[in-house]
């Protein structure tokens, strides 16, 4: 027993006695929805909670029916009920939230969804399928899809979860055992595991982001260190980026398993235990034996869907993932071959009077929209949203060349124009007011049509907002498809 009468779980997985646990599951999205579900299932009593009952009635009424008691509606989290002996908390709950800190003082284990499903993960006889796990600032979903496709094409039943895809608790309780998992982790996920020991993970890149969540003078280093959580105890390969120090940093501050490698990914000619490109050949000198004096061809840059040095590094990263767990190199190639995007990602929508339209609504912090600027020589750029504490100043410094405009929508705009004005004060900028429009799409439409009027032939207006969304979209997806629908409109 632990401290006031609370229950040890820690010793707990998917085969122990949850009887009689006291489990809380704060948030009611999807992964608490995975996680208060299948503990129920389990024999735990389960309370759980979440202020936002919007969309949220019939999975509760279902968990209710189950045996849950799902209470929604504000001031639901305020407190942890009395008999608590784990809590659940969903991605994004800040560590100051009161209910976090009630647990800690009571001794009561606060786990993030992700933790739970490492700890219920089993596939049957013999060992728990392995977990091949990627984070970094951007490129996460991107990378991650890539090596599903590459695990695939090895014949191997993989699947992408976590942030992306399955929710992880679902995908390790599935009653059909996977071989693999492509697991993309967020640092908030991050930061609430404690024994997560991946096979191979990598850290993509280290940027700016999220600092309304990570505030304070230590924000960006607390940051940091929750995206390197995911390289403790990996027992084959941390994967890090040659390009960004930092990433190099938290594996070498990595308490790894022994006989862990550390394998870097870069887009220059790689050295020995990398990979990297060769006249336009991605190369592995990591995963062969003769690997001092040679590299293996994996795939060409023209085997890609894209030829942006972002993508590549993406599809270095995951090859390194999938080399790590054994995959041939026949399969890697025949992976990312076969690999395109998901929507919002890089997408052209349309080319309209010499000018390319191209929905990269994905791109929601500084960061990401500078990888999809550089891939283009003159751009318009759509930018605007809500900043999460983030700074454009690097951002502008780095593609002021290729700026031929910027048009800027959102409630932190004033944030993206004051560093154009730094640092581009040539370059010309049209803010829209949302108060003139009224809604988002109508402010969208606004935007595409001042894009065009800035526009060349030979250009691309580029949808690269650096923001989140939220504040006038439900999503970035809603955002991209609100530019679709303008762009569509400019030819009717």
């Amino acid at each position: 027993m632990g401290s006031e009468g609370v229950r040890d779980v820690t010793r707990l997985g998917r085969h122990g006695d949850w009887s009689g646990v006291r489990a809380v599951v704060a948030g009611f999205g999807v992964s608490g929805f995975a996680a208060a579900d299948n503990l129920t299932h389990l024999g735990a009593a389960v309370v759980a909670l979440d202020e936002d009952p919007e969309g949220k009635e019939s999975k509760a009424e279902l968990l209710g029916v189950l045996g849950a008691d799902v209470r929604l509606g504000e001031g639901t989290t305020s407190s942890l009920p009395d008999e608590t002996d784990l809590l659940v908390v969903s991605p994004g709950w800040k560590p100051s939230a009161p209910l976090i800190a009630q647990a800690r003082a009571r001794g009561v284990p606060v786990w993030g969804e992700v933790e739970l499903a490492w700890r219920l993960r089993d596939n049957g006889p013999g060992r728990p399928a392995p977990w091949l796990a990627v984070t970094g600032t951007n490129g996460k979903t991107t990378t991650v899809q890539m090596l599903d496709a590459v695990l695939r094409a090895a014949g191997l039943r993989s699947v992408a979860a976590g942030n992306v895809g399955l929710p992880l608790v679902e995908a390790v309780m599935d009653p059909t055992p996977y071989d693999v998992f492509a697991v993309e982790l967020s640092s908030f996920q991050l930061h609430y595991t404690d024994s997560l020991s991946a096979e191979a993970a990598a850290v993509l890149n280290i940027a700016e982001d999220h600092l309304d969540w990570y505030d304070g003078p230590t924000g960006m280093s607390d940051y940091a260190t929750d995206k390197g959580r995911i390289y403790q105890r990996v027992r084959k390969a941390c994967v890090y980026n040659v390009a960004d120090p930092e990433t190099e940093r938290l594996v070498r501050d990595a308490d790894v398993e022994e006989g862990a490698r550390a394998i870097g990914f870069t887009l220059g000619m790689p050295g020995v235990g990398m990979v990297g490109v060769v006249d336009d050949i991605l190369v592995d000198r990591a995963f062969i034996a003769e690997r001092q004096s040679s590299a293996a061809e994996l795939c060409t840059i023209d085997d890609l869907p894209s030829p942006a040095p972002h993508v590549v590094a993406n599809a270095l990263a995951a090859a390194a993932l999938a080399r790590a767990h054994g995959v041939p190199q026949a399969a890697v190639r025949d992976g990312l071959r076969g690999f395109r995007f998901d929507g919002h990602r890089i997408e052209v929508v349309a080319t309209v009077g010499g000018v390319s339209y191209v929905d990269d609504s994905k791109a929601t912090n500084p960061h990401a929209a500078r990888s999809s600027l550089l891939g283009y020589d003159s751009v318009v750029w759509v930018a605007g949203g809500l900043a999460k504490g983030a700074h454009f100043d690097d951002l502008v410094e780095t593609t002021r060349p290729r700026l031929r405009a910027a048009v800027l929508i959102g409630r932190d705009r004033d944030v993206i124009a004051e560093a154009l004005a730094r640092h581009a004060p040539d370059v010309p900028v049209i803010a829209v007011d949302p108060d003139e429009t009224g809604t988002g799409q109508a402010a969208m439409t606004r935007a595409v049509v001042a894009a065009q009027e800035l526009a060349r032939p030979g250009d691309t207006v580029l949808l690269a907002p650096g923001c989140a969304s939220m504040d006038m979209f439900r999503n970035y997806a809603d955002r991209g498809d609100a530019f679709a629908a303008a762009v569509r409109g400019l030819t009717a």
